[in-house]
């Protein structure tokens, strides 16, 4: 998808603070962060959403979850704890089209965000 902010993140079209990154995602800084923590884990093929997961690519949230397990380590948030949180479609908020989670932490969240 040409348009999409986020592929164009992943080819390192745009720049970004990149945290990590193999060859299945990359993860980086947000750019209007909710905590002192906020690191978006997006996987380099372009999914849409999470409605968009079938058998032939389940796979990418093994990736994904293992990627929000090594950005935490090198925030420094692993330990204290953190959020991963996925927004599917429009009333779930989620304003890119890319399928995307949202590491966030680096203070006392406390038991839900809204």
């Amino acid at each position: 998808m040409q348009e999409c902010i986020f592929c164009k993140i992943a080819k390192k079209e745009v720049p970004s603070q990149i945290v990590y990154e193999n060859d299945k995602v990359v993860a980086f800084r947000d750019a209007k962060p909710v905590a002192p923590v906020h690191v978006l884990i997006v996987p380099k093929e372009h999914i849409e959403s999470l409605k968009d997961i079938n058998g032939d690519n389940a796979d990418i949230l093994i990736d994904i979850h293992l990627a929000a397990n090594e950005a935490a380590k090198i925030t420094g948030i692993y330990e204290r704890g953190y959020r991963l949180i996925n927004n599917c479609g429009v009333d779930a908020g989620q304003s890119v089209r890319h399928l995307h989670y949202h590491l966030i932490g680096g203070a006392n969240l406390g038991p839900k965000i809204l």
